[in-house]
């Protein structure tokens, strides 16, 4: 293969942790839409109506193409659906679509053979095409193992030639789901094995000398994905080789919750220049999809061409950057922040109306007029700025107040209360809380005079703040220059988004039951991509065109999204295609109306068994698609219940639920 723009790639698994530089890649052909090498990040969806219904098919793929996709991905999970491929493609050139279109295969290789002669490109799932998911507990001998490798290249290698033939693409798509049971024996249910998963397939590819390829590395675990992928990058290049990347999060869901998810993995991902196409898998209609990657992508596209701004190099001289980011240890701090406590959340109400109680509702406190008192939420806040102001009622006792520094210092009964510091105004203070005092602080501070008089103390928790264009790359450096000098202040990472950027939804894709601003996508991009490597005891977003409400909720999604601070139910639905055997959209409201209080807990809600037990990852309970009308349940990916009527389905999953001493009755105030 052409090796001659490979990287060596200085940060580890990206060119640069320090400035926005895209991990150069090889240039693919799909049809008349290249991707990767120089060419723009690609967007692409799936299609959910039945693959037989080809008008149906059509007019869904035109939606998606007018909304932003540059490919399209049908379901062909038998010999009859790819040939109906062939139709569907007639039809859309007769409309005036030459969409490339993408055969998404499983388990039938003789469906992926069809496939290959009609469309564009093929994905396969190296999981269940020629290898084997049973979910059994095998162990093999280093000539079983062999054995098994040599009998994939069999099976595989038809359908290469093929490709190679008729100048079709391929994705080597690997689930973290859906590793097979001879991966799991060596390497288990880990980002090691999804990646050696897909390797074996890219190596039988070069032994035909075939390299057409795009590789994806997907869960439903943003964590897991990230790692993945990173790790994926690493090896590949150890192999010498630069195959695009296409970025997703599976089974993220829908809403706020699917779109903070998929920004998490995916945002993470592009921050570090890795990614030529991208696709976000929403539980809603897959034109919603296209305008929040494309939210997602613009934002790289426009620093590439604009700005060439690098963070500035490391304040000491340490070779951290080079590796991977090492998970920042804070110290506790007043037995509230830091330490192994769960990050914090800090909103900013010093522009809200502090005369009536019933303000902090948006934030996570109710006020009970006739008890006078107040009822907490999973979602309520743990610091609220106040400023200046001072409030006219009084404050509930669990929710630490923060003024500035001169305001603090008139209060006279500080209880539960504390200062907001600039660094100046630290070091010169006569006067500072015995319990938190607060720093606002930026990276180059670090290597200014005025920080070098710091008086360290037990008691100080740093307000880490960027104005920097690659923001999370600066605050990344951050801490590690603080482990660097050995300084274990806790750290909340605060990020401010400007008005005019913020002030609206994006286009078309807002839904009236979940508005939609892009301070979900970036928020969840900029903070998540540190918590998600362990960086950060606190967050604190600071948008003034956002509802307090919907920054509230944001801050608690993405610490949910990163699995730093587990607030709600979680549940992990699959965007749907032409194999889901009931309406996902429908069932996952209908069970989430029933469960949403079940803190904690993972629903996996399943159109298919190709999405089943395996791709619902680390899900406690499954609710899956066995046949019209059909639901099996399950407990982890053990079935508990098969073809349950669909009618008493749910009822059936709340009573494993309880059986298992799970379930608590929805008592909620807020």
């Amino acid at each position: 293969m052409d090796t001659n723009n490979l990287l060596t790639l200085p940060g580890g698994y990206c060119n640069s942790k320090k400035e926005y530089s895209r991990w150069l890649t090889r240039e693919v052909k799909i049809g008349d839409i290249p991707m990767g090498g120089h060419n723009p990040i690609r967007i692409q969806s799936m299609t959910t109506i039945d693959t037989m219904d080809t008008i149906g098919s059509v007019e869904q793929t035109i939606r998606m193409v007018d909304a932003g996709c540059d490919y399209v991905r049908i379901t062909a999970p038998s010999i009859k659906e790819s040939e109906n491929l062939a139709n569907i493609k007639k039809e859309l050139k007769a409309r005036g679509y030459q969409v490339p279109l993408v055969a998404d295969i499983h388990f039938t290789p003789n469906a992926a053979e069809v496939a290959a002669r009609i469309v564009e490109k093929v994905r396969i799932n190296p999981g269940n095409y020629a290898d084997k998911k049973k979910f059994d507990l095998l162990t093999y001998s280093d000539g079983e193992y062999q054995a098994e490798l040599d009998r994939i290249y069999k099976k595989f290698a038809p359908l290469v030639k093929i490709c190679k033939e008729y100048g079709t693409a391929m994705r080597i798509g690997t689930n973290h789901g859906s590793l097979s049971d001879r991966i799991m024996s060596h390497y288990g249910d880990t980002p090691e094995g999804m990646v050696e998963s897909a390797l074996e397939f890219i190596r039988i590819c070069e032994d035909l000398n075939y390299y057409n390829l795009v590789i994806s590395m997907k869960s439903s675990n943003p964590q897991v994905m990230v790692q993945a992928y990173r790790l994926l990058v690493q090896k590949m290049v150890l192999e010498n080789m630069n195959y695009p990347l296409h970025l997703g999060v599976t089974e993220a869901g829908d809403g706020e919750d699917g779109r903070i998810k998929s920004a998490v993995g995916i945002g993470t991902l592009l921050e570090d220049g890795l990614g030529d196409t991208v696709r976000v898998s929403l539980t809603e209609e897959p034109e919603k999809e296209a305008p929040v990657a494309i939210a997602l992508v613009n934002r790289y596209r426009n620093r590439a061409q604009t700005f060439h701004q690098q963070v500035p190099p490391p304040i000491f001289q340490f070779n951290s950057l080079q590796n991977d980011v090492i998970p920042y240890h804070s110290k506790e701090t007043n037995t509230f922040i830091g330490g192994s406590l769960v990050p914090r959340v800090a909103v900013d109400l010093s522009t809200s109306n502090l005369k009536d109680p019933n303000i902090l509702t948006s934030v996570g406190y109710k006020y009970d007029v006739l008890n006078d008192k107040y009822h907490m939420g999973e979602q309520s806040v743990d610091f609220v700025f106040l400023g200046d102001q001072l409030p006219s009622f009084n404050m509930p006792g669990n929710l630490k107040q923060l003024y500035n520094y001169h305001t603090w210092q008139g209060i006279s009964n500080p209880s539960n209360i504390h200062p907001v510091f600039e660094l100046e105004e630290f070091i010169s203070a006569a006067r500072k809380d015995s319990a938190l005092n607060l720093i606002n602080i930026k990276n180059e501070d670090l290597q200014t005079d005025t920080f070098g008089q710091l008086p360290l103390d037990h008691t100080i928790v740093f307000i880490l703040q960027t104005d920097h264009i690659h923001g999370m790359a600066e605050q990344r450096q951050f801490f590690l220059n603080l482990q660097e000098i050995g300084i274990d202040c806790p750290v909340i990472i605060k990020r401010s988004y400007a008005k005019e950027e913020f002030s609206g939804p994006l286009g078309d894709i807002m839904n009236p039951e979940e508005p939609l601003s892009k301070i979900q996508l970036y928020a969840a991009t900029d903070l998540g991509a540190l918590l998600i490597d362990g960086l950060g005891s606190g967050v604190w977003i600071d948008s003034p065109a956002t509802p307090i409400e919907k920054i509230v909720s944001v801050s608690f999604g993405i610490l949910q999204a990163t699995r730093s601070r587990i607030s709600k139910t979680e549940y992990i639905s699959c965007p749907s295609c032409g194999r889901t055997l009931f309406d996902l959209q429908e069932t996952t409201h209908m069970i989430r109306s029933r469960t949403n209080h079940l803190k904690g807990l993972k629903i996996g809600i399943m159109g298919c068994i190709v999405n089943g037990p395996g791709e619902m990852a680390d899900a406690d309970y499954g609710y899956v698609g066995a046949g019209p009308d059909k639901i099996t349940l399950y407990r982890g990916k053990e079935v508990v219940k098969k073809n349950v009527s669909s009618s008493k389905a749910l009822d059936e999953l709340i009573e494993i639920i309880k059986e298992d001493g799970r379930w608590i009755e929805n008592t909620e105030i807020l």
